[in-house]
């Protein structure tokens, strides 16, 4: 009964340190506001691409660190990426700056909005603006209708979003741009002033708009862009202290746009290429490192032939088909391997630890990865590994074994979802390792050859014949 008094203090206390930082986080959205923001929405593929440009200024009296980006509820599952970079100068000499990017939230934010944080370089004074740009990327955003076509059909899709900015501050001045990949649009929402020009769509100029505005938009267009979807992807890279990297990559891809329906007639494809089979894609492009050797391309049943590899000092590019065009809704599963010189990839540290330098996501271009995984075998005797990733990721240690292994291969695994080729940057796995380790395996065969010529001299010398005594 003592305790009461004090609970009952700590509990108001705690209803007003919240209504506090509420009221704050509230007041702080109000000392910010947008001059100019300028979205421009791109719709060429399947994966979606939104360059924002915030003009921002700080009408506050206290100093502000950070702006706030928001994504309604339609939208955050299907966010891939989000980067933002701030910029100076104009045109030619325009300079840009990465900035940090974190999700957050906001107590009082509408329900479903995600938040992210953009962290700024300096802290924006009172009076200061700053033009912050921001380029966010959205899978799985447009939704075919109808959702069965047949072979000699064009995809048609929606996208829907909005044509007001949604944003918690208060907008003076925004304008939305909508590309399209052609000029055949059936139809799209007007939220005047709409204008359309070409494959280009104007949203406004919108004046003065509250914070949390929203104005739903609808754009059915037709899209024959190849609708690559991998729905997982296992890529292992196998270091060799003896001189090589092996990587190996297995694939499941999927044709993800409007479901074929109907009989294939593979002459009708072939004999009328422009009409037949539009949206379907028949061949893919995967960008390889310089200096790739030993590359194959296979499936379940064997090798696949149909491919061609270019290779040059700077770059590899090997084009695959697989053994049937891909149509909505069909599957093709295979495998590429290729060889690459240890001394590109793998280095040494000022603190004497190795670490592999490699490209993160898929090799395939303009592809989109729904489950991705990246297995970094280290070499038998590696202690102590670290994976160093610019984004969030999945990680955790696993033991594989090859051939003359006796205590196992630690396996750095990294796992992550909805990749999209913005992921593809450089990633380092550290690892300490003695180099006595590399003498297991020899001094394992030289061993076992040598017992064995031990065995045959020992049954050679040895008189095992029945006599009488």
């Amino acid at each position: 009964m003592e305790d009461l008094p004090k609970l009952r203090v700590a509990l108001v206390f705690s209803i007003l340190l919240i209504f506090l930082s509420s009221s704050i986080s509230s007041s702080s959205l109000q000392d910010i506001q947008i001059v100019n923001a300028e979205r421009r929405i791109d719709l060429s593929s399947h994966i979606i691409r939104v360059y924002l440009t915030l003009k921002v200024e700080n009408t506050g009296a206290s100093p502000a660190s950070e702006i706030l980006v928001a994504f309604p509820p339609t939208q955050v599952e299907n966010i891939a990426t989000v980067k933002g970079a701030a910029t100076a100068g104009k045109r030619k000499k325009k300079t840009y700056v990465p900035l940090t990017v974190t999700p957050t939230t906001l107590p009082d934010a509408p329900d479903g909005v995600q938040f992210y944080s953009v962290a700024l370089l300096n802290p924006l004074k009172s009076g200061e603006t700053v033009t912050v740009e921001v380029l966010y990327v959205l899978t799985r955003s447009l939704e075919p209708f109808p959702e069965e076509i047949s072979q000699s059909e064009p995809q048609l899709v929606y996208f829907r979003d909005s044509a007001i900015i949604l944003s918690p501050y208060h907008v003076k001045e925004q304008t939305t741009f909508v590309k399209i990949p052609s000029n055949k649009v059936e139809s799209f929402t007007r939220v005047e002033p709409t204008n359309r020009a070409g494959t280009e769509i104007k949203y406004g100029q919108y004046d003065n708009r509250t914070p949390y505005s929203y104005s739903p938009i609808l754009v059915h267009f037709e899209n024959n862009s190849p609708f690559s979807v991998v729905e997982e992807l296992v890529r292992e890279v196998e270091i060799s202290h003896w001189g090589s990297l092996q990587i190996t990559e297995h694939y499941t891809l999927a044709h993800a746009g409007a479901r074929h329906k109907g009989v294939f007639s593979r002459v009708e494809y072939q004999s009328r290429p422009s009409i037949s089979g539009v949206s379907s894609f028949k061949q893919l492009l995967a960008r390889l490192p310089p200096r790739v050797h030993s590359v194959y391309y296979r499936d379940g049943i064997g090798n696949i032939s149909t491919s061609h590899l270019r290779t040059s000092n700077s770059k590899s590019e090997l084009e695959i088909e697989p053994r049937y065009p891909l149509f909505g809704g069909w599957k093709a599963t295979f495998v590429i391997g290729y060889g690459l010189p240890l001394e590109d990839f793998l280095f040494e540290s000022a603190d004497g630890k190795r670490y592999l330098n490699f490209t993160f996501g898929c090799p395939l271009v303009n592809t989109v990865v729904d489950k991705f995984t990246m297995k970094v075998v280290l070499p038998e005797g590696s202690k102590d590994p670290s994976a160093v990733v610019s984004f969030p990721v999945e990680q955790h240690l696993e033991t594989s074994y090859s051939y003359l292994d006796v205590v196992g291969r630690t396996v750095v695994v990294l796992e992550k979802k909805n990749v999209v080729p913005e992921h593809g940057i450089p990633f380092q796995v550290y690892y300490n390792f003695n180099p006595i380790f590399m003498l297991a395996e020899p001094f394992m065969l030289v061993s076992v050859f040598f017992l064995f010529f031990v065995a045959c001299v020992t049954y050679l010398h040895m008189d095992i014949s029945i006599r009488k005594s």
